[in-house]
């Protein structure tokens, strides 16, 4: 057996305040949530406020089993937040307050022997949008081992990315997913003119030397690509309670299956359920079922 896998969500943590409550959120530490479910060493390295919302958060990661160690403190700064409006399909829209904690994120001894430690860290543009907080992250993924996986989960947000937060990021990345809506706006920040999901796969994997890609098409499924093969999966038709977190956790099962070697059509299978269950509860972080996460996902089909 291989040993536990340390999973690090890099970037913000934030509430989400949806019209029925706040919910725990922001991309990596919903990455990590889920990486924890799995059963990966999962670790949120961001920022919060010295305020109650910021307590709030550690509490609630106390509370999911996953350490606040690596979430920073900032006592002029307020913890995140983002206002939440669901669509009858329960597609979110998001306003993201700025600017808050983890737009301060700090490069330490600690954030760099736990660099060190990685074997996977996800990361994003949204963290990017201040100066501090991108040097910080490009300090992070440039001190990880040269084997640990390092997933762009593009992830654009708002106004709040540039043609060169997007470029830099590839080529910091070894693997980078976006969903369907990214694609052409990737495509155009980037200059390319390759046609096609399959051929504009191929061409990032050329460019950047990319080991994996995955493009996620809500509830259609998703494709992943790597340098040999071409897989696609139809996803799973399921009764959507909202989308947010889906993306992360599909993120989430996919780099669990990938640090175990499991072959692309096995990690899409495994990725697909994991975002088709969350998209079935309210919120990004529903509490593991009684009867096992495993039965859960089984159950979707």
């Amino acid at each position: 057996m291989m040993k536990q896998p340390t999973v690090i969500g890099l970037g913000e943590i934030l509430w989400d305040l949806l019209p029925s409550g706040r919910q725990l959120g922001g991309a990596p530490a919903n990455f990590a949530y889920c990486s924890h479910l799995l059963g990966d060493r999962a670790i949120v390295a961001s920022r919060v406020g010295r305020d109650q919302l910021g307590q709030d958060i550690r509490e609630s990661l106390s509370n999911a089993g996953i350490a606040d160690q690596y979430v920073q403190s900032d006592s002029s700064q307020p913890t995140g937040t983002v206002q939440v409006q669901l669509d009858p399909a329960g597609q979110p829209k998001f306003q993201i307050t700025e600017p808050a904690a983890w737009d301060f994120l700090e490069w330490t001894e600690d954030w760099h022997a736990l660099a060190k430690s990685a074997d996977a860290v996800c990361f994003g543009s949204l963290a990017q949008r201040s100066a501090k907080s991108r040097s910080t992250i490009l300090e992070f993924l440039a001190a990880t081992r040269s084997d640990a996986l390092r997933i762009f989960d593009v992830n654009l947000r708002q106004g709040f990315y540039s043609p060169d937060v997007v470029c830099e990021s590839l080529k910091r990345a070894n693997a980078v997913k976006l969903n369907h809506e990214e694609v052409p706006r990737v495509r155009e920040l980037l200059k390319m003119n390759d046609a096609g999901d399959g051929s504009f796969c191929r061409g990032l994997i050329g460019r950047f030397d990319m080991r994996l890609i995955c493009i996620t098409r809500g509830a259609n499924g998703s494709m992943l690509c790597d340098k040999h093969t071409t897989r696609e999966h139809p996803g799973f038709r399921v009764r959507v309670n909202d989308t947010i977190g889906a993306g992360d956790a599909f993120t989430a099962a996919l780099v669990h299956e990938y640090l175990r070697e499991r072959p692309l059509a096995e990690m899409n299978e495994s990725a697909n359920r994991m975002g088709a269950w969350v998209a079935t509860h309210s919120g990004a972080m529903p509490q593991a079922p009684a009867t096992g996460l495993k039965e859960a996902l089984e159950d979707l089909g």
